[in-house]
């Protein structure tokens, strides 16, 4: 069994490390009526008020990969839940999401054994009961699709010290399995594999180019248009047709 909600829309932006996805949803807030759910970075730079989880994960990968990838997924349900619970808003655009920390970065610490395979085992069956239980289906994925060597100058620039230690050799296995999951669809779930994909080339920094941010904003808005109700979209299209004029 998988959930779905009709009373509300859930669309999933997605993409590398360094794609802009932050960034992404500031923008989408400028223009679009949106409820914007974000990673829960806080959570997992601070477990139990001063535990660096992210921290952690990445100085001692195969030490915390099942644990940080465990927590991960947790903590985007519970943030999803407490948005879900609160918002009015029918329209929630998520950054991330379980279906990636699943396919793409637990399975990447899986296949550089940085995960055994009774722990991959053990994800896998809490990732299901969860999906299950508690994940409603999106109605589309936003794939910012952005080459590893942009994603790494962009980390770089942006200096956490969190991800001092991501290489560009990383960011390429990672790149490799956002295609493998969204365009390619290899090994994905049957409930997953038909969620429609729209692909953002984002190698362009759109941070501050207006130009840049309505051009993605149309695509945005036209899959929009295609693949949420009809009362749904209405909302979106007031917003940004008030916003074409302010901006």
């Amino acid at each position: 069994m998988v959930l779905r909600s009709p009373r509300k829309s859930f669309f999933i932006v997605e993409g590398n490390i360094g794609a802009g996805k932050s960034t992404f949803l500031n923008v989408l807030n400028r223009y679009l009526d949106v409820d914007l759910v974000y990673e829960p970075c806080s959570r997992w730079q601070k477990v139990e008020g001063d535990e660096n989880l992210l921290e952690n994960f990445y100085n001692d990968t195969p030490r915390w990969a099942y644990t940080f990838q465990t927590y991960a997924f947790v903590t985007r349900v519970l943030e999803l839940e407490k948005h879900a619970r609160e918002s009015h808003n029918p329209i929630h655009v998520l950054e991330r999401s379980v279906f990636s920390d699943r396919y793409c970065f637990a399975k990447n610490c899986y296949e550089l054994d940085l995960m055994s395979r009774l722990e991959w085992k053990l994800y896998k069956d809490w990732f299901n009961w969860l999906v299950d239980n508690y994940v409603p289906i999106p109605n589309g994925f936003i794939y910012l699709r952005v080459d590893a060597d942009v994603c790494f100058d962009r980390l770089t620039k942006r200096n956490r010290h969190e991800e001092s230690s991501v290489s560009l050799d990383y960011l390429k296995l990672l790149g490799n399995k956002h295609e493998d999951w969204l365009i390619e669809k290899i090994e994905v779930a049957p409930y997953l594999a038909n969620v429609p994909v729209l692909v953002l080339g984002c190698n362009e920094d759109f941070e501050l180019d207006t130009a840049e941010q309505k051009r993605h904003m149309h695509n945005v808005v036209d899959f929009l248009k295609t693949h949420m109700a009809e009362s749904h979209f209405q909302t979106i299209l007031s917003s940004w047709q008030r916003s074409q004029k302010e901006h």
